[in-house]
């Protein structure tokens, strides 16, 4: 399965979304796209984001970048297209210097499902549905609260939507987290799963390790959407079919024939070009 592009967004100026939301349909993948519109703000009025550009943008009009996107998507379709993807607004866990981390978790919840009833009322559902994403870093938030309460936030909306952990361990267990830490945010919390960076082996034998406890300590498997990359010509990074294969190897010396799926959805990020 080919990988979709994934990006760092520096905009949400809906024609630059429209673009790429095109560009992807014409590269005829489907699977999972994350956008990723940087850290969480608030602008002493709303909730949002700091965009890789560095200003700020509310999460009203994330949402409506997010629908130019698909728009563009389905408009650049084949005719008769039985490509899907699913359009996942993509935050993390840096500084979340935030009035609550918590109301925050709640308000992208909401924005989720808003985008959801919006795809549905222009007929746009068939061809791209909505979710939410998280890139997960420990040592962005060592004590752990803000990424908690973000979760439970969203978690307490409840809309019934995935949130996608598409973040790293940073060391493997107890590193800075600990497993029961980890395995909130990646598959305890409903609603919750990962989709791991996988950039070499030793993140791969540490997805594997939380895998192994997740099953042994709390009896329930780790649930996997697939695998992210960043491979550039530039870096010579993993490539996604690469990662992908290097994790279920990983998972099965670890865990056995036991080990848990993960669906060959591959997703490759990288920054948005304008």
């Amino acid at each position: 399965m080919r990988a979709t592009i994934s990006l760092y967004e520096h905009t949400v100026r809906r024609t630059t979304l429209r673009l790429q939301g095109c560009s992807a349909a014409k590269r005829g993948v489907g699977g999972i796209v994350i956008l990723d519109f940087g850290q969480p703000a608030y602008n002493g009025h709303t909730y949002g984001t700091y965009l890789f550009s560095g200003r700020f943008a509310g999460n009203k009009a994330i949402t409506h970048a997010m629908f130019a996107y698909a728009a563009g998507y389905r408009y650049c379709l084949r005719r008769h297209s039985k490509l899907r993807i699913t359009l996942a607004r993509g935050t993390s866990n840096y500084r979340p210097h935030l009035p609550s981390a918590y109301k925050a978790g709640r308000r992208w919840a909401r924005e989720t499902i808003a985008l959801t009833r919006r795809l549905r009322t222009h007929h746009l559902d068939s061809h791209v549905s909505s979710a939410a994403a998280d890139d997960v870093e420990p040592a962005w938030d060592r004590p752990f609260h803000r990424t908690r309460d973000f979760f439970r936030g969203y978690r307490d909306a409840r809309i019934g939507h995935a949130l996608y952990n598409y973040g790293s361990l940073d060391g493997g267990i107890g590193g800075i987290w600990n497993a029961r830490q980890f395995f909130f945010v990646t598959s305890g919390m409903r609603d919750a799963q990962s989709i791991p960076e996988i950039y070499n082996h030793a993140m791969a034998r540490e997805w594997a390790e939380l895998a192994h406890i997740a099953r042994h300590r709390y009896h329930r498997p780790l649930r996997f959407a697939g695998v992210m990359t960043t491979h550039t010509s530039r870096n010579h990074g993993m490539k996604p079919r690469d990662a992908h294969r290097t994790l279920v190897q990983a998972l099965a010396l670890r865990i056995g024939a036991t080990a848990a799926d993960v669906p060959a959805t591959l997703t490759n990020i990288r920054s948005a070009n304008y």
